[in-house]
């Protein structure tokens, strides 16, 4: 498995992969009702998004195939989280969580995380420790449990400080 951060250029595979799963994530598998989410997730969104410096991307690659990727939105809120079908059940999502607390924290973030989960992801943000804060919401034609991963105790799992850092990524400082 080969990791690497977003850039815009990678846009059109990213909104490709989670128009993949629009029939899952929007209420009405057409997609109707979900025009405004729709437009979030677009080739043009997921450009701005890779080029804003709140965004963060970490992109998947098995056997120099796009696999999947995650991305976190001002270093404490999982944005994104999609694996390619072919490729579910083969940990890709935990090594791309993992990598993110490694890689992708905001400096001086306390490792506490939240995430609006799909309905149908509820059970893998649970294994990476995120607990329900809320009911279930319903807006812009999709449905999401607010989800918050609490920071690490102190003297257990720890965040630990990126190692090294290729062009294109953000340090997390403005």
């Amino acid at each position: 498995m080969e990791f690497r951060a977003g850039a815009p250029a990678d846009a059109e595979a990213i909104a490709a992969l989670i128009a993949s799963f629009q029939g899952e994530l929007t209420d009405d598998p057409s997609g109707a009702g979900a025009e405004e989410y729709l437009a979030s997730v677009s080739v043009q969104a997921e450009r701005d998004y890779l080029a804003s410096e709140r965004y963060r991307y970490l992109l998947a690659y098995s056997d120099s195939k796009f696999a999947g990727f995650i991305a976190i939105r001002d270093g404490s809120h999982l944005f994104h989280l999609f694996v390619e079908r072919s490729h579910h059940r083969q940990g890709i999502a935990r090594r791309l969580w993992e990598r993110a607390l490694e890689e992708l924290c905001a400096d001086g973030s306390d490792g506490g995380f939240t995430v609006n989960s799909s309905l149908s992801a509820v059970p893998v943000y649970q294994a990476f420790g995120f607990v329900p804060v809320g009911s279930i919401q319903s807006m812009h034609g999709i449905s999401f449990l607010p989800m918050r991963r609490p920071a690490p105790a102190t003297g257990t799992e720890q965040r630990r400080e990126p190692t090294n850092s290729t062009p294109g990524q953000h340090d997390g400082k403005q």
